[in-house]
């Protein structure tokens, strides 16, 4: 575990949340994949890889799952996800296999699937949503795809119907991709205005025009994965101009860590989040009631 991270955190976190009067919290995006696929993720970002930008990027919580789990646990994570992507065709219906798993042995985490514009994706999409999934994910830079892709139609339709949440990362950062930026998730909208997106990251670096993009469609959300913190603002800082439309959406704003692959402690982005300003309610929606609505959790203790 990185040196940053001590034994008196989950006390830190907790804190946050008591002070707050919510029951713990709900953290949209956080990632869970077969042990292996993982390992190649951590490869990744220590190779600085091209869609890292090239950043330096310790991760903080290099764990086994059960003590990542345990930690989330501690932290006073009512409820996470396992948030996994493919890269290329005939991965999407194996992780979704592991994931509904891996739900099943973790009742505390949301049922996660995912997809990619290849032929069947409306079939184990389908067989997905039958299975019980409650949040999918779709990773724009990493799969090098249009989400606009005609083929995806069908899937979104079908999640739009089904008013599944689907957490997608289509903003620019930390490197650009051909089809990442709000022109082809608004093309995708369009055609689908009930599709409950997320966009991760708040769209980090194209926070206005994804502000934009939740302004215009009511099913539209944005998660706060590493937004404002140390780490991103000096790659990417929020326009503080924008602040009051990101209160404004205070309802659709979704708290979002990123954990385990942070190169930072999990409170520090709690902490960024309360550092803005934007009050004790809009915080509690952010971190615990808006995603508690959303996915229709059991009132707390």
């Amino acid at each position: 575990m990185g040196e940053d991270v001590t034994g008196a955190e989950p006390a830190e976190v907790r804190r946050f949340w008591r002070r707050l009067g919510v029951p713990g919290l709900v953290d949209v995006h956080t990632h869970f994949m077969p042990e292996r696929v993982l390992r190649k993720v951590w490869d990744y970002f220590d190779g600085l890889g091209p869609l890292t930008g090239g950043i330096e990027w310790p991760i903080a919580y290099r764990e086994e799952e059960a003590r990542r789990v345990a930690l989330l646990r501690e932290f006073g994570v009512r409820a996470f996800t396992a948030m996994l992507y493919p890269h290329k065709p005939g991965m999407a219906r194996w992780l979704n296999g592991w994931a509904a798993d891996f739900a099943r042995r973790t009742p505390d985490c949301l049922h996660t699937s995912t997809l990619f514009p290849e032929e069947g994706v409306e079939s184990y999409v389908r067989e997905a949503v039958e299975a019980g999934a409650r949040v999918f994910k779709a990773h724009v830079q990493v799969g090098a795809y249009d989400p606009a892709d005609a083929v995806l139609d069908p899937a979104w339709g079908l999640l739009a119907d089904a008013g599944i949440p689907v957490v997608i990362h289509c903003g620019s950062g930390p490197a650009p991709g051909r089809h990442t930026g709000p022109g082809p998730v608004g093309r995708v909208l369009a055609r689908h205005p009930r599709l409950r997106l997320v966009v991760a990251h708040l769209g980090m670096p194209e926070y206005e025009d994804f502000l934009g993009l939740a302004e215009r469609y009511d099913e539209v959300r944005l998660d706060t994965t590493m937004a404002f913190t140390d780490f991103s603002e000096r790659l990417a800082p929020f326009p503080r101009r924008a602040l009051p439309r990101l209160a404004g959406l205070g309802d659709r704003v979704l708290l979002g860590s990123d954990f385990p692959n942070i190169p930072y402690r999990y409170a520090h982005q709690l902490d960024a989040l309360r550092d803005l300003g934007l009050g004790d309610d809009w915080l509690r929606a952010v971190c615990h009631d808006n995603a508690a609505r959303l996915f229709a959790l059991p009132a707390g203790a």
